[in-house]
């Protein structure tokens, strides 16, 4: 209830004492508003409080929100999708040296929003200028039919953007991209292989390994667990270089139709350089033969894919077994008369007399003695040893090509298949199988396996069926110093001398091998030669395997297709040019001494 601006006790009261009753009212209103204007200005001053307060909060907030955001690194945003992330990062490979090999090169994508477009046709004149490779009667129907996004070129180089951006059409837009850069071009392509793109979208692209180590090593380049680590090669970009200048120009004096060479550490079985010709620049990978014979393509790794008779260079193997096993010693004679057996008359490519000691067997390559000596071992054993060796299943070197270079093996090992083995025939295997097994030999019997990865990189585990494992003793260190002995003497006087490079006491074997005909038989004029040497043999660090297909000599009135006139002149020419790269000082000209057996160069 209100108080009365005129109560009756007070106005009886001034009555009585003749007081103004006026004066009571007039104190009672100025009473009452000046309480009702103490409420109003505490009403007040409460909500200047609250929104002074609510304020203050909300700054702090919005202060705290970008302080956090200035903090924080820049990031693009990502939007939430049912599609997955495409990876476009792909790891570096170098070489031993850490010289970029493959690299990745940031690009451009080019493609259309035609509903954008304000003058389709006359931009499709100025693009078929610039890209004379599209097609213009199919970039009409993709800009002037229903499509709202036409893609027109996955990558384009930087002169080719800016051409593109003169062109000025709001609907021609650029994504960007990484492309795989092979800044080497030819260089060691059949080891790199190549990559392609797969998964793409506009802003990015992911990049797939097609073949070679990009293939076989692609979740390993693509993982971003490894922060960026390039994968690390055995080879030596120089040494690689300098092998393929000088295989080229023996392929092309020899006249063949290919070549390939191998170079491997003795003791660690790394591949310093590997080259298969011809080859193809990986940046613009060429499409594979869909009929015909695959060596005809450059993409054909003869180093690992090429299977062949590798010819005399097998007769290592053969006096290898018989004397770890103690069955000939290397002065052991050995008759070297023609023989029938089995149908068939085993000869020599010359008359060396009735009879060869076992070095001079390997010196002057006789067939009929090494079928003899393998005789005294018997085809159970010797395929077994083989076997050893690594020589009857594929490599385990680190390419997706490898399984495909599987050895061709008789299918029954019968005593006239064993003779013809032994001296190079009836068992067809890769170069990179006899640089494997003659490492072994040259590291003191110890086996050695391939291998592309550099000392302490991602190699992967090795399956073998046949193969004794990395480091088992497959011969005796003894025996393999008269191996190589013996194959210095091929050099010094035998069919390898145009292989004896003054200073670094190679030690070599010679192989000629006659082509298979596909429709059965042998060619007669057609051979795959065969280079296969070990240097200083002194103390053994580098194994050579070189191989021609088709080679001939035309230097004089007769073609001359061995291995000692086409093969080993090119394998001494790439000694002669790798070695010093390698840093192998030339030792002064001494005579031959090793393990007991002098060695003496004919006049």
């Amino acid at each position: 209830m209100r108080t009365p601006l005129r109560p009756l006790a007070r106005i009886l009261n001034a009555r009585a004492k003749g007081e103004n009753t006026d004066a009571i009212e007039r104190e009672n209103r100025r009473l009452r508003g000046e309480a009702t204007r103490d409420d109003a200005r505490q009403r007040a001053e409460g909500r200047l409080l609250v929104m002074s307060v609510l304020f203050l909060a909300a700054f702090l907030t919005v202060g705290l929100r970008m302080g956090s955001f200035a903090a924080a690194r820049p990031e693009e945003p990502q939007t939430d999708g049912p599609r997955a992330t495409i990876s476009a990062q792909r790891a570096n490979i170098v070489d031993d040296k850490g010289r970029v090999l493959a690299t990745n090169l940031l690009t451009h994508a080019l493609y259309a929003q035609p509903p954008l477009m304000i003058d389709p046709m006359g931009t499709i004149d100025k693009l078929v200028k610039i890209f004379p490779d599209l097609n213009r009667d199919r970039l009409i129907k993709d800009f002037t039919g229903k499509r709202k996004f036409v893609w027109i070129k996955k990558s384009i180089s930087p002169e080719q953007l800016q051409a593109v951006h003169d062109i000025g059409d709001p609907g021609l837009l650029f994504g960007p991209r990484e492309m795989r850069l092979y800044p080497n071009g030819h260089l060691a392509a059949h080891i790199l292989g190549g990559a392609r793109y797969g998964a793409q979208g506009v802003n990015s692209a992911e990049i797939l390994g097609v073949a070679g180590i990009e293939k076989e090593y692609d979740k390993w380049l693509r993982d971003p667990a490894n922060g960026g680590k390039p994968l690390r090669l055995s080879i030596d970009l120089t040494v690689q270089t300098a092998m393929e200048d000088v295989l080229a120009g023996g392929m092309k004096l020899m006249h063949a139709k290919g070549a390939t060479a191998v170079l491997m550490r003795v003791k660690t079985g790394e591949i310093v350089a590997m080259s298969s010709l011809p080859d193809f620049d990986p940046n613009n990978r060429p499409a594979p033969l869909l009929k015909g014979d695959p060596s005809d393509s450059p993409l054909f790794n003869r180093a690992v894919q090429g299977v062949y008779e590798l010819g005399s260079t097998f007769k290592i193997f053969a006096v290898s077994q018989a004397l770890q096993d103690g069955l000939v010693t290397p002065t052991t004679m050995i008759d070297t008369v023609p023989f029938r057996f089995g149908g068939f008359t085993i000869h020599d490519f010359h008359n060396y007399g009735k009879q060869l000691s076992v070095t001079d067997v390997l010196v002057h390559s006789s067939n009929i003695g090494t079928a003899h000596i393998v005789q005294k071992i018997g085809p159970s054993a010797q395929k077994a040893f083989l076997g050893k060796l690594g020589l009857l299943e594929p490599t385990p070197v680190e390419l997706i090509e490898a399984p495909t270079g599987r050895p061709i093996v008789p299918k029954k090992w019968s005593e006239m298949s064993s003779m013809t083995i032994g001296y190079g025939h009836g068992l067809s295997d890769s170069p990179l199988h006899l640089a494997a097994a003659y490492a072994t030999i040259a590291n003191g019997g110890k086996r050695v396996l391939p291998t592309l990865i550099a000392k302490g990189g991602p190699r992967k585990p090795v399956e073998q069926k046949y193969g004794a494992p990395e480091g088992a003793q497959v011969v005796a260190p003894a025996v393999a110093r008269k191996v190589l002995a013996m194959m210095r003497a091929v050099v010094t006087r035998g069919t390898a001398s145009y292989g004896n490079v003054k200073g670094y006491q190679v030690a070599a074997k010679t192989g000629t091998a006659d082509k298979p005909d596909p429709q059965g038989g042998y060619y007669d004029k057609k051979v795959i030669s065969t280079f296969a040497g070990v240097f200083p043999v002194t103390d053994p660090q580098y194994v050579l395997i070189l191989t021609l297909d088709e080679p001939s000599d035309t230097s004089g009135k007769i073609p001359r297709r061995t291995a000692g006139w086409t093969a080993v002149p090119v394998a001494a020419e790439a000694i002669r040019r790798v070695a010093p790269l390698l840093g192998l000082r030339p030792e002064p000209t001494t005579p031959d001494m090793l393990d007991g057996i002098s060695l003496v160069k004919a006049d």
